[in-house]
């Protein structure tokens, strides 16, 4: 898939407030701080589509972006650790459960691992949340530039072994980098490759 337009349309606070067209949307989510924003940029060939921070909690609402006037790739709030209240991490976990679990345009959710560090709880939950919930996603390692390959190979087998504890098969997966302009082009491939009426 070649990106012709990519545009920022619009922030919202819950699923109910999203764009009312029946246009398909592919989310992206991860802990705070796991690169998502980088990867936006990366997969849309926009340097500043998706505002990068090196503060964990940027994201607050839930964004919409229009790819090539027929889909929309929608940037979650992270989750885990961010610098705010105890209401506020609350009311981002209502808001992005609701958007998950009832959103009826949702086509995917791309789950971002950072393969830096070693398995993380939150990480595993979330996961399990959304196989407890039948939702379909796909697993995205991030930041994979910053470990040599053996490194690399050995993190993603110990995320993996951590997942597979609670699951029979995973899902898909893709390596990225968003430093080394890895992994969006296979995003891409896999977004187009789903036929329309799903």
């Amino acid at each position: 898939m070649t990106i012709h337009s990519a545009e920022y349309t619009g922030s919202y606070p819950s699923e109910l407030t999203c764009p009312k067209d029946n246009r398909r949307e592919f989310a992206f989510i991860g802990r705070s701080n796991v690169g998502k924003s980088s990867l936006i940029n990366l997969i849309t060939g926009r340097r500043d589509l998706a505002l990068t921070s090196g503060k964990p909690g940027k994201t607050q609402t839930i964004n919409f972006f229009l790819i090539n006037k027929d889909w929309y790739l929608v940037d979650l709030p992270g989750y885990g650790y961010a610098r705010t209240s105890q209401t506020n991490r609350r009311k981002w976990e209502i808001m992005i459960q609701g958007y998950l679990s009832r959103r009826a345009n949702l086509v995917c959710t791309f789950v971002l691992l950072d393969s830096n560090i070693p398995p993380q709880n939150i990480d595993i939950e979330f996961i399990n949340w959304l196989g407890e919930k039948g939702l379909p996603f796909v697993i995205v390692y991030t930041k994979t530039d910053r470990l040599t390959d053996a490194q690399r190979e050995q993190n993603i087998t110990r995320l993996r072994e951590a997942l597979l504890e609670h699951w029979n098969v995973l899902p898909q997966e893709f390596v990225t980098s968003a430093a080394k302009h890895l992994g969006g082009g296979a995003i891409l491939d896999f977004i187009e490759s789903i036929p329309e009426e799903v």
